[in-house]
């Protein structure tokens, strides 16, 4: 399938399950209108449902607890550009209906509209490469995958379309194959534990002839393959994309322990490692506050060498986790209020 026929299909996944969300899912906490709160606003192309969730609640992740469904309209769930988005007040409690006029017509009509044009509510294009791509993985997994061990054509490296010979598959198995290479530990913010290792996405490929060596063609590559990169298996892993954002049921404190690209300060909609995951009760859709690492501060007034004295933690954004694996989880980064580091705190909202 194409990237574009998976963008597709993501995006059809996500619209199914924002029915979902604003059907079944209810929320427990008091709702917090945002003060600037606006008596109405009209969506724009570009405009994801956080935001437009944002404009109206303190917690965004709220959002099904004033939505009203609108049962003249043909698709009540969805949203368009060009849609206008009321606040009301129903027995004294806060309601959001959506206005749109052109959908109330005497005789029975549909609007037709493009699928790609309904609001996601997160941006897709931030996490769609780390759906099926980046993996965590024990120690040892790795270390006993088969391995690329040369090129056919006296290559050094490979690219798509080439050959390669790996030991051993002695058995071929369907869905092909994705190539890997051992990346960093991710430890435990506090302990330095590890809890696992990255695994970095280089290629897909398909087996041609199974044995040792097996020979794979390359059929997709994000990086240049080499000797000793590891071969893993596709399995038939299902992603929960049932984004349906809320806090967690019990208390969760954690660090930020890796970034993607590598940058020492971290904005918005940029993807995460946390040290936390499915054992310690994290879930898909989990939303957790960003805090500043712990800063000391020397005190020269009270003694000449100088006390160090902790400074209490600064709030500095707020995250959602979309993939949790057994001891770490992916997360996107919602909201930051200032510049985000490395081991900062997440914790239960």
């Amino acid at each position: 399938m194409t990237d574009r026929g998976h963008g597709v299909m993501a995006l059809r996944i996500l619209i199914g399950l924002w029915v979902l969300f604003l059907g079944n899912f209810a929320v427990a906490d008091e709702i917090e209108l945002n003060p600037a709160h606006p008596a109405s606003y009209t969506v724009v192309r570009g405009d994801t449902l956080w935001d437009i969730a944002g404009q109206f609640l303190a917690k965004p992740w709220q959002w099904p607890s004033i939505w009203h469904d609108n049962p003249q309209i043909s698709n009540p769930h969805a949203i368009y550009p060009g849609d206008v988005l009321a606040l009301s007040y129903v027995d004294g409690k806060p309601r959001l209906q959506v206005e749109r006029p052109s959908e109330v017509r005497l005789s029975p009509q549909i609007r037709v509209s493009p699928l790609a044009e309904a609001i996601p509510f997160i941006p897709m294009n931030a996490i769609q490469q780390f759906l099926t791509h980046p993996k965590v993985v024990d120690a040892g997994e790795l270390e006993q995958a088969p391995y690329v061990v040369g090129f056919a054509g006296e290559h050094i490296i490979g690219g798509a379309g080439d050959r390669i010979y790996v030991r051993s598959i002695a058995h071929g198995k369907g869905g092909g194959y994705m190539i890997f290479r051992p990346g960093r530990a991710y430890k435990d913010g506090s302990s330095d534990e590890i809890l696992g290792y990255e695994a970095l996405y280089v290629a897909d490929a398909e087996l041609q002839s199974p044995g040792d060596p097996a020979t794979l063609l390359l059929t997709r590559t994000d990086r240049e393959t080499l000797i000793g990169d590891r071969i893993l298996a596709i399995e038939a892993e299902k992603v929960n994309m049932n984004y349906v954002p809320h806090a967690p049921a019990k208390s969760i404190h954690g660090h930020i322990i890796s970034v993607v690209d590598g940058v020492t300060q971290i904005g918005q909609y940029q993807v995460v490692v946390i040290d936390r995951g499915v054992i310690d009760g994290i879930e898909t859709g989990h939303v957790l506050d960003i805090y500043l690492s712990g800063r000391t501060q020397r005190d020269t007034i009270r003694t000449k060498t100088g006390e160090l004295v902790n400074l209490p933690l600064e709030k500095a954004g707020l995250l959602m986790i979309f993939r949790p694996f057994e001891r770490v989880s992916f997360a996107l980064v919602m909201k930051a209020n200032r510049a985000i580091h490395l081991l900062d705190t997440v914790q239960t909202p």
